[in-house]
């Protein structure tokens, strides 16, 4: 046996012995996802047993360093895991912005203290992580952002404001964006500093949506602290820090254009004809999504497996941005269709609270997040295909 088989084999006996029941079904929605955090309720006993045994593996970040709370695995050992944990269902222990943006970036700009202190509890669970990166006047051209850090020895003093700043209220910590030399051209004068958001001079706003919902926050900073222990990388050179961690971001929204079945859901709303979906057109629709959405998902494996071998994702980030975006619309539109009249409950039990309908509308957010379409288009055309400016 090989020690790829080995390792298989040792996994699918750990997840079936310690993935609890509840954990291999699947979430009622976002409210049943486990974010982690010093203030997260778990849903159920499961729920946290899960976060801890995976978290005590290192499994949560399974190709992180071990001396920083990861799995120490291999890219081909964190493949055989993640197809292991499909094979019987089970869900993500955790979804937190501290694995999935902050984590990268800390592992290639920050100190080894730096990745010591933050790191493990990252992998644990323990400190969820806000974003603050755009500003009111700052959003597609994010390097115009005001908010001002100034020096007090040992720490700064953060004086601003950030918006749509997800998840900003039930956030412990913050990874940010900050001015630490207005004379500078706008690029060169920017700092990337982690502080307490549990603190007197941060208060955070919700922002409604038209779904009824939102994770959205607008940030105040009146004179809060950030240590000048957390600064990451060089004071001023933050942009560059800024960009890397972009391009996780703009791969992990990418995520939402991998395929979900839609043909069981249409087979059970619409009946069959034949053993086929009833409505040949959107049997038609459904195929070419799932077509689209498959040969999507071996680009995003690839791109993933490039990045962990050491290459850099660069502008290739954005065109799965943009990609994704569209895909994941598209398949909520889909699913208006085979729901009919039924996806436009927006109170009830029977539609889960309208979930259909807000879910569609969130989506209408995808194009903007994480930069706006136009934006990855501009990216793509530049740096991609090379065309004038």
């Amino acid at each position: 046996m090989s020690d790829l088989e080995a390792f298989r084999s040792e996994t699918r006996d750990w997840l079936e012995t310690n993935c609890p029941p509840l954990m291999r079904t699947p979430s009622t929605g976002e409210a049943d996802i486990c974010w982690g955090g010093k203030t997260f309720v778990f849903q159920s006993d499961d729920q946290k047993l899960w976060l801890e045994r995976m978290g005590a593996r290192g499994w949560t970040v399974p190709t992180w360093p071990k001396e920083y709370g990861g799995g120490g695995l291999s890219k081909e050992e964190a493949k055989i895991l993640a197809s292991e944990m499909r094979r019987i269902k089970a869900r993500s222990p955790l979804v937190s912005f501290g694995i999935w943006m902050l984590g990268p970036a800390l592992l290639k700009f920050g100190t080894h203290e730096q990745k010591l202190e933050h790191l493990p509890k990252i992998a644990r669970g323990e400190i969820r992580w806000c974003q603050g990166y755009s500003e009111p006047n700052a959003g597609s051209d994010l390097a115009a952002l005001a908010t001002k850090a100034e020096d007090k020895g040992d720490h700064y003093i953060i004086n601003g404001q950030k918006v749509w700043t997800s998840y900003a209220d039930k956030a412990d910590w913050i990874f940010c964006l900050v001015r630490t030399d207005f004379e500078a051209s706008k690029h060169t004068g920017i700092s990337f500093i982690l502080f307490d958001m549990d603190q007197k001079g941060v208060t955070t706003k919700p922002i409604l949506l038209i779904s009824g919902n939102s994770p959205f926050c607008e940030t105040f900073f009146d004179d809060a602290i950030a240590l000048k222990s957390n600064l990451v990388g060089e004071e001023n050179k933050g942009w560059t820090i800024a960009k890397y961690l972009l391009t996780h971001e703009r791969t992990g929204i990418s995520d939402m254009g991998l395929p979900t079945p839609l043909n069981a859901l249409a087979v059970d709303k619409l009946g069959t004809k034949n053993g086929e979906i009833a409505d040949k057109m959107l049997r038609h629709q459904i195929a070419e999504h799932e077509i689209d959405a498959a040969a999507f998902m071996f680009t995003l494996e690839r791109a993933k497996d490039e990045a962990k071998a050491g290459g850099d994702m660069g502008a290739f980030s954005s065109m799965l941005k943009g990609y994704g975006t569209e895909l994941n619309k598209d398949r909520h539109e889909l699913i208006l269709k085979v729901n009919g009249s039924d996806a436009f409950e927006w109170e009830g039990q029977f539609s889960n609270n309208g979930e259909i309908a807000r879910n569609w509308l969130r989506t209408k957010a995808n194009s903007i997040e994480g930069g706006t379409t136009e934006v990855q288009l501009n990216i793509i055309a530049k740096r991609i295909l090379n065309l004038p400016a």
